[in-house]
């Protein structure tokens, strides 16, 4: 499971071992990964975090998964913003995050397509022709900043 927070990026797995669940002195861990230093630590204060374990995943640490269960209710809980990319503020997980959002957006069926001479929605969005495009951090594209409300 990804889990994709406001100051931090985890990729969450049951860990497996030769396709056994990998069991850590009669302990139900789960495996919490991340890419950046100090992502783990910063939802999981307590972890004994793993560096560098040749995977693809740079940091990892092994937490019970009812710490994790709690911790992750707690953090959904603490939602208070009604835009998630706004409440972004570090700029390189703001533009990763983009770009899924942007991945993301491609597989839903777009309600504007670039048929016939018509311009499409995200390639404005892209270009900056839309308010507050790509390119401007502070107001990042959200639907409030396009031309159709719903978007």
């Amino acid at each position: 499971m990804w889990i994709a927070m406001s100051n931090t990026f985890l990729s969450i797995v049951q860990p497996l071992e030769y396709k056994k669940p990998i069991e850590h002195s009669g302990r139900d861990v789960l495996l919490v990964r991340s890419r950046r230093e100090g992502d783990i630590e910063a939802v999981f204060p307590k972890a004994e975090v793993i560096a560098n374990a040749g995977t693809d995943y740079k940091y990892r640490a092994y937490i019970d998964r009812s710490v994790v269960a709690t911790t992750i209710t707690q953090e959904l809980l603490g939602i208070h913003y009604d835009n998630f990319k706004n409440s972004v503020t570090d700029r390189p997980l703001h533009d990763a995050y983009f770009n899924v959002w942007n991945s993301m957006h491609e597989l839903q069926q777009p309600r504007y397509r670039q048929q016939d001479g018509q311009r499409s929605l995200l390639g404005d969005m892209m270009s900056g022709e839309c308010e507050g495009g790509y390119g401007d951090f502070e107001d990042s594209t959200t639907e409030e900043n396009c031309e159709d409300e719903h978007y």
